[in-house]
This record gives structure tokens, C-alpha cells and sequence, in this order.
């Protein structure tokens, strides 16, 4: 996720782009202690600089182990690895129009696409490699990395709004079908075709995530007082929870947990809100008048209009978290890491947060680490009472990079591998196998 600011002085930001890798997972090795045929769950985060970008593996709250540093490509802006594979996409502000696609561990470039505009986006998955442009996006076969389709003429999407489903049977595409409203086009990015319009928002679309299996999609707009979950293909709405409205607010991340059963919602506030309908306690009998009350008008909502028996079963947060600054760009991941639910936090202000999840009672999460992105650790005391956290973000903008001009429309690509040589990710067990042409 791209963590600079629009707004703020460049230079002044510490962290321009973050990400968890698709599934939030990647595989460690066995060692001495677990044998050499034990493959552990641990979760991956990539973060870029001016000087490169880097691979953590979080495997525990108290260690931030670094995996891979990159150091020869100045001011990477997107860095996006595919699952535990050493298959990683990166682009630089220095040529904000050309993809590469490299194998980290080998330390190659494989390939290499140039496009008609800006990039402003890629998402993989096992099967899918897409590219946003502003007004197009492109979809690539993962295995040789060719384009299959191009859908032209987008509604302006100057965020590079768009997200890609990790399921192989329910590989789905969603973005922006209007830059007024809040419409969702989702796209079947198997069959090549346009599956539904969803009409989730009023206001322009902020925010969209979808679950591990491909057939839930999460959406918030500009407003952000509501989100919604609506099933996909369908375009139902399923679930609607209600983010507030006491102060404007801009939507930095949507996060669904790996069962499905939380949803996280960050903003450029200091508060993270997690959603959970399937967690709800049970009713209580009211006790008092003002619960007698309450009772009395949820029971008669169904004589209301429409919007105002909305308002009422819309849901509230399961849990809350409070980070220690507001104001900073934001992406969050619901994990589990050592055996607890974990919610976890990169900052623009070069930091991870990490905080302990109640799947049981909710309520307000206890922040266990933080750790600086470079590698050190500070203690909770000396990061609460940093300046910086109260700074404005970065401006980092893709016009004021040095770009070649390419002709409308039109994509170029080289391969630097022959079929002879495909390409294997990291061990044979490593998916997806894949295998590269020159045309």
C-alpha cells in the first residue's frame, strides 16, 4: 500500500509503501529444534525506501527478523511479493511506467512490461498479476506473464483503487465503477468478463478488501461512516457496521482475518475498529427503563423507512485499537502469531505496531511491540513520546519522476529468461510453477 502523502512536504516521511504478502503468510524452514521437514506458518511484510525495499518475517512479537534487503533500486514505490515465493514486483519512482518482475532470492530480473501511463497499482495471486493504470487496468497470466486482457475507458481511479481475490476458484477483480458514486465493478479474471456492478456507496469508494475465499467484498467510501460486506458475485449486501461521524475522516485500509470472522478498518485516526457480527454476544434482558427503551424501538424499526431501520442494525466495533499517533497513512492485517489473534499495523512514520486481539470479549487491545522498520526496537515509552509521530506525512508524487514516453495503449514487454530455463521460485514445493516465453 502506498503510504505517501498527497499533501505533505517530500521528504519529510519515513515509510512510502507497505504490505502484507497476499494471504499474510510465508514459509520458514525447518531447523535443529523442529527437523528438517517442518514447515512453520509465519507472516511477511514488505516496506520500500529511497534506497530499496525489504522482506520481514514475523514469526513473533518480540523479534522483527529481516529476510532480504535490496539496496541497487533507488526510490522503490511498490514492492509486492507473491505469497512465500521468491517472485516479487517492484516499481520505481524513476520510471513510474515500467514493471519489473524479478526473482529476489536469485537476484534476477525476469521480466520487465512498460506501460502507456503512470502504474499506479499491482496485486498478484496464483494466477493473476494486475496492473492499474488510472484509467485501464491489466491483467497478466502469472505463469509467462503475458497481457490476456485489458479493460480500457475505466471511471477515473486516480488512487489506483483496486483489489485482487487470493482464491484460485474465486478469482476476482474489484474496482471503482464510478469516480462520483460508489459503485464496485467486480471482474472475473479467469472467465475475462464482467461479473456485476454493485452499487455499496453514495459517496466515491475509499477502501475495498476481500476474504481468503473470494466471496466476501468489504467496502468504505470518502464518508466512511458505513462499511459494508457484500457476497460476490451475487452483490448482496450482507453485513453493515457503522464507523461514526463525529469528525472527517479518510479510510487508510480494509482487512479481513483469515477465517473471515474479523474485520479491521484503519483511518488517518489514532483508532483501528474491528467488526465482527459472528461474535456478538447473545441479547440481554434490559434491566433498566433506558433498556426497556431500547428494546421497544429496535422492535419497531420495521415501521420505519428504510434508511432509519438501517441506522439501527447497523452494527458496532467488536474491538477497538488505539494507536499512538493519528494523522499517518496506515496499513493493517489481522494475523496470528504464536498461537493469538494479532492485529498489525505499518505506519508512513517507519514503524509496526502489533497488538493482542480478544477473539472472545473484544473490547480495547493491548499493544504488546512496536518495532522500527529498519530492524531496531524501541520500547513502547520512547516511541509514545516521539515527535515524529505527530508530523505530517510525505508527499511522494509519481509526476515528478523522470518517465520515458510510451504511445497510447500500448504495452511493452522484454523477458530476460528463455524457456528453456523455467523458472523455479524457490524448491520444488514452491508454488506456482511457472514457466516464461519470449515471444
Amino acid at each position: 500500500m502506498n503510504l505517501a502523502s498527497q499533501s505533505a512536504e517530500a521528504g519529510a516521511g519515513k515509510l512510502p509503501f507497505a504490505n502484507f504478502n497476499q494471504d499474510n503468510t510465508a514459509v520458514k524452514r525447518g531447523s535443529r529444534a523442529t527437523g528438517p521437514g517442518h514447515r512453520a506458518v509465519v507472516w511477511s511484510l514488505a516496506v520500500s525506501s529511497k534506497s530499496g525495499y525489504k522482506f520481514f518475517s514475523l514469526s513473533s512479537v518480540d523479534k522483527l527478523e529481516q529476510i532480504y534487503e535490496c539496496t541497487d533500486t533507488e526510490d522503490v514505490c511498490i514492492v509486492d511479493r507473491l505469497f512465500s515465493s521468491s517472485l516479487v514486483a517492484i516499481l520505481s519512482l524513476k520510471a513510474p511506467r515500467k514493471l519489473k518482475v524479478c526473482h529476489f532470492k536469485k537476484g534476477t530480473e525476469i521480466c520487465n512490461y512498460s506501460y502507456s501511463n503512470t502504474i499506479l497499482a499491482v496485486k498478484l495471486n496464483r494466477q493473476r498479476l494486475i496492473v492499474c493504470l488510472e484509467e485501464s487496468l491489466y491483467i497478466h497470466s502469472i505463469r509467462d506473464m503475458k497481457v490476456l486482457h485489458t479493460i480500457r475507458e475505466t471511471p477515473p481511479n486516480p488512487a489506483g483503487l483496486c483489489v485482487l481475490s487470493i482464491n484460485n476458484d474465486n478469482c476476482c477483480l474489484a474496482c471503482p465503477g464510478s469516480s462520483t458514486i460508489g459503485e464496485v465493478q467486480s471482474f472475473n479474471t479467469i472467465n475475462l468478463r464482467a461479473a456485476n456492478l454493485i452499487p455499496a456507496h453514495d459517496s466515491p469508494l475509499a477502501a475495498l478488501a476481500f476474504d481468503t475465499s473470494g466471496t466476501k467484498l468489504a467496502t468504505a467510501s470518502e464518508k466512511v461512516t458505513v462499511i459494508r460486506v457484500f457476497s460476490i458475485p451475487e452483490g448482496q449486501k450482507l453485513f453493515e457496521f457503522r464507523r461514526g461521524v463525529k469528525r472527517c475522516v479518510s479510510i487508510c485500509s480494509l482487512a479481513f482475518s483469515m477465517d473471515g470472522m474479523f474485520l479491521s478498518a484503519s483511518s488517518n485516526t489514532e483508532t483501528v475498529h474491528i467488526n465482527s457480527r459472528l461474535k456478538e454476544k447473545p441479547p440481554e434482558e434490559p434491566t433498566t427503563w433506558t433498556g426497556y427503551f431500547g428494546k421497544v424501538l429496535m422492535a419497531s424499526t420495521s415501521y420505519l423507512p428504510s434508511q432509519v431501520t438501517e441506522m439501527f442494525n447497523q452494527g458496532r466495533a467488536f474491538a477497538t485499537v488505539r494507536l499512538p499517533f493519528c494523522g499517518h497513512k496506515n496499513i493493517c492485517s489481522l494475523a496470528t502469531i504464536q498461537k493469538i489473534p494479532r492485529l498489525l499495523v505499518g505506519a508512513s512514520d517507519g514503524y509496526l505496531y502489533m497488538y493482542n486481539l480478544d477473539s472472545q470479549e473484544g473490547g480495547e487491545c493491548a499493544l504488546m511491540k512496536q518495532h522500527r522498520l529498519d530492524g531496531s526496537l524501541e520500547t513502547a515509552n520512547e516511541i509514545l513520546d516521539s515527535a515524529s509521530h505527530d508530523c505530517p506525512l510525505v508527499t511522494q508524487k509519481y509526476g515528478a519522476a523522470a518517465a520515458k514516453a510510451y504511445a497510447d495503449d500500448q504495452v511493452g514487454g522484454t523477458c530476460l529468461e528463455d524457456e528453456a530455463s523455467a523458472l523455479c521460485l524457490d524448491e520444488d514445493r514452491e508454488q506456482p510453477p511457472m514457466i516464461l516465453r519470449t515471444d
